[in-house]
């Protein structure tokens, strides 16, 4: 009677180990699929991505899912929707990294994607109401550069993605009152832990204009259509190179 009863116990755990490694492998795979849609700016495959979730159930109770979730609404967002479907759009990314959030307060690419999310928001608000979103991005985008860990090859691109968005924050937002010097440090540690990134040269680029330095201006829009793309971010370089083109032809 007892072998029975060991053998059933093993069996259960047998089958639940296997359950969870292939639930596992889902989202491994689901993860995959979201970064060669995010790389290729393939609509129909970022779909897939978010169909293939919306379905599992119980995704809303797994912080990894409802990550992978977030991330395709917000990359959905910047490109595969129409110009009116995209605050609404931004609101499920913001809205799911949140559900995220609760479950795994640790999650550093959540937070990024939350931060990033009331970033793309704020556009569509009030200059009032986006001023009061500030604080809400600033304490996401913090915590991600906090919690992420940058010896983890996908943790250290998100932690570049926070320092970018920090640094555009404190380059175009009027208050408080426009600091480029903090700019400027938070987008060369962006460029510390990613220098194969062409974004960041592009940002800091942007910066320049601002402070009225051409001479550096010019030489990081040349570093962007020089350099070749990171191999995750193609068509998001691609877009890099016709933006630092169209400023230098305004810098001569």
């Amino acid at each position: 009677m007892k072998n029975r009863r060991w053998i059933f116990l093993f069996t259960v755990f047998a089958i639940l180990l296997t359950t969870l490694a292939f639930a596992d492998s889902k989202t491994e795979d689901l993860n995959k699929m979201f970064y060669e849609a995010r790389r290729d700016r393939d609509a129909s495959k970022i779909q897939s991505v978010i169909k293939d979730i919306e379905s599992t159930p119980n995704f809303d109770k797994d912080s990894r899912l409802l990550t992978i979730l977030a991330d395709a609404y917000l990359e959905y967002g910047l490109w595969g929707v129409s110009d009116k479907e995209k605050e609404k759009t931004y609101e499920k990314a913001r809205s799911y990294a949140e559900m995220a959030l609760k479950i795994d307060p640790r999650n550093g690419r959540a937070s990024y994607i939350a931060g990033a999310s009331i970033g793309r928001l704020a556009q569509y608000k009030g200059i009032l109401q986006s001023l009061f979103m500030l604080g809400d991005f600033d304490r996401y985008i913090d915590s991600a550069i906090k919690l992420l860990d940058e010896k983890d090859e996908e943790q250290r691109l998100y932690k570049t993605f926070a320092y970018i968005a920090s640094g555009m924050r404190y380059r175009d937002v009027p208050w408080p009152l426009y600091n480029y010097k903090k700019s400027e440090e938070l987008l060369n540690n962006a460029l510390k832990l990613t220098p194969n990134y062409s974004n960041i040269y592009l940002e800091l680029g942007l910066l320049y204009v601002k402070t009225g330095d051409k001479a550096k201006a010019k030489e990081m829009f040349e570093k962007v259509i020089s350099m070749p793309p990171h191999p995750w971010l193609v068509k998001t370089h691609e877009e890099a190179v016709k933006t630092a083109q169209e400023e230098l032809k305004k810098l001569k």
